[in-house]
């Protein structure tokens, strides 16, 4: 019982410095850190709302959030990373951003659907 109860005390503090620390990043490596974590579950909701909303749409309607989703990955990608040599830089906070607000856009696509009829002239 006592090693359960300090696994869980372990575990608590794990988890209380980790949000601590991007509260307070110290230096660029745990800003990195939490700005991936950010992102992740950004990346996470944004395929969450397209599963979603393409669940509620036609076949013509299925197409244009694929054509318009395959558009805003190449504007992201163009704006938030840049090639040099064979590295890869990425602006997290650019694409964390990026993402969140397509996310949103598809939270309000689905709205409509669910409220007043999907309109795929606005996907």
């Amino acid at each position: 019982m006592k090693s359960l109860c300090f696994s869980v005390f372990l575990l608590f503090s794990a988890t209380a410095f980790a949000n601590s620390a991007c509260d307070k990043p110290k230096n660029d490596f745990d800003s990195l850190y939490c700005l991936s974590k950010v992102y992740q579950e950004a990346d996470k909701e944004l395929n969450d709302n397209f599963k979603m909303l393409a669940g509620k749409l036609d076949v013509d309607g299925k197409k244009s959030l694929k054509s318009g989703q395959l558009a805003w990955m190449k504007d992201r990608n163009s704006r938030c990373s840049e090639a040099r040599g064979s590295s890869f830089l990425v602006d997290l906070d650019c694409a964390s951003s990026t993402t969140i607000k397509r996310s949103q856009f598809l939270q309000d696509r689905l709205r409509e659907c669910n409220s007043s009829g999907c309109q795929n002239s606005k996907l």
